[in-house]
């Protein structure tokens, strides 16, 4: 497990950050026991819950429901990536989260281009 290893825990450390954003292979494994134990050491834990999966369903839900118990939050991907984006006036990033949303966001994506198209604002294009 990553939190146990010190060099990782050292590295995070370092940026002088206080959150962690964290998905991994296994929720009740691979993200549950980092989670609960960097939350017991003062860090603000949010868990990408549609990053991660688990042997079972009910494994997964189980171990959402106890890092929730200890105090995480809980967002999936698109939200994550909306939050960091912030909205649309930043056009740093914004073509390339704009392709992510329509290659990968489902009916989101297929509402984000309607709404350029309603507001006749150009799609961003990356490279342009």
């Amino acid at each position: 497990m990553s939190w146990e290893d010190k060099k990782v825990v050292d590295a995070v450390k370092a940026t002088g950050r206080k959150q962690l954003i964290i998905a991994g292979l296994w929720t009740e494994i691979c993200v549950a026991m980092p989670t609960i134990q960097a939350l017991g050491e003062g860090w603000d834990v949010t868990v990408v819950t549609d990053a991660s999966g688990a042997v079972s369903v009910e494994a997964h839900a189980v171990a959402i429901q106890r890092m929730i118990a200890a105090g995480a939050n809980m967002m999936i991907w698109l939200a994550v990536a909306s939050e960091w984006q912030r909205d649309w006036a930043r056009t740093e990033h914004a073509a390339e989260l704009s392709d992510i949303l329509k290659h990968h966001a489902g009916g989101s994506g297929i509402a984000f281009l309607w709404e350029q198209q309603l507001l006749n604002t150009p799609v961003p294009s990356a490279g342009g």
